[in-house]
């Protein structure tokens, strides 16, 4: 049975999307943010959506059995995720889910006694294109993983130095937090458990305390090698992450709008080598990941498993983080 009540906790522009994928599947949406004004903003275009004046509120209107969607900034996430499971909520944490592995553990150990399921929001792993790959990956034709190589980034804005990614007590990081998790996370999805072998932040442009650059070499399931770069210094926006396999090398280009068209090319190498043989699809316009992750954590909710971010998922994450960041 899937829940008829969500609250989205977070009213940003992560908030905002969850609270529009959430309104088509459930009965109503209870929303609150700090500031009233963009909780309102969200509301006034949600038939079913209804603003409380605490996050309290709005997590026991949800009630137990309910789902709880926390897209606060990092600093609130652990602590507002304990609050829904408080109140009885199942719970789907944006991503990366805590500051740390010891913040997210409290929140995973609570659910545990709770009975209630916690998901994070890595939303990539469902864009069609990481479907599709996962899904060639699966299947156990392509060989082994000899290489992933994966590029994610942004040029910021005016100001960016002085938002709350900014600061490292509200963040807990960089852009290893921000972009870089997603890059391990999808090559976990999509080549099995990874080690650090290698990594390293820096900060080459905006004048702020955390990294605005990640480099990260990790060694795959199989014994291939993953090398990730993730950028606020990217003043084109990208994304693109190449798996390489015995016979079949995989890229995976765009994420739609600034991103650019999604695309899936397959590169087959035929026995006699020489030029491969190449396919490629393109998707259209418009992200459905939204939807499909909150329609995959509701049959997590219901039993029925899915391919979603678990909680430990997140926890393995944060670990390769902190040691990125350890001095």
């Amino acid at each position: 049975m899937w829940p008829q009540r969500a609250a989205v906790i977070g009213c940003g522009l992560i908030g905002k999307r969850r609270a529009e994928a959430l309104a088509p599947i459930v009965h109503s949406v209870e929303i609150y943010d700090l500031q009233p004004e963009r909780a309102h903003a969200i509301a006034g275009g949600i038939r079913c959506a209804v603003t409380h004046p605490s996050a309290h509120a709005a997590l026991e209107a949800a009630g137990p059995g309910g789902l709880a969607v926390i897209a606060t900034t990092h600093d609130g996430l652990a602590p507002t995720a304990l609050m829904a499971i408080d109140a009885g909520c199942h719970v789907l944490i944006e991503k990366p889910g805590a500051r740390g592995p010891a913040e997210l553990d409290a929140v995973l150990s609570a659910a545990q006694s709770a009975g209630v399921i916690v998901r994070v929001g890595y939303n990539h792993r469902f864009h069609p294109a990481v479907l599709e790959a996962h899904r060639l990956l699966q299947a156990g034709d392509l060989g082994c993983v000899l290489l992933v190589r994966g590029r994610y980034g942004h040029g910021g804005r005016p100001g960016y130095e002085r938002e709350w990614r900014a600061t490292p007590s509200m963040s807990g990081g960089g852009e290893l937090l921000d972009q870089g998790v997603h890059l391990l996370d999808l090559t976990r999805f999509l080549t099995g458990d990874i080690a650090l072998r290698y990594g390293a932040v820096s900060t080459r442009y905006w004048e702020m305390p955390v990294e605005d650059n990640a480099f990260v070499h990790v060694e795959l399931a199989g014994g291939g090698d993953g090398w990730l770069h993730a950028s606020w210094t990217e003043w084109k926006n990208l994304f693109s992450l190449e798996i390489t396999c015995r016979s079949v090398k995989l890229e995976l280009t765009g994420l739609g709008g600034s991103y650019g068209p999604e695309r899936l090319s397959v590169f087959r190498m035929p026995d006699e080598m020489g030029p491969p043989l190449i396919t490629t699809t393109e998707w259209p316009p418009g992200d459905a990941s939204w939807r499909l992750e909150l329609e995959d954590v509701f049959a997590a909710i219901s039993g029925q498993g899915g391919v979603g971010a678990t909680g430990a998922d997140a926890s393995a994450l944060l670990r390769v983080v902190e040691r990125i960041y350890a001095p």
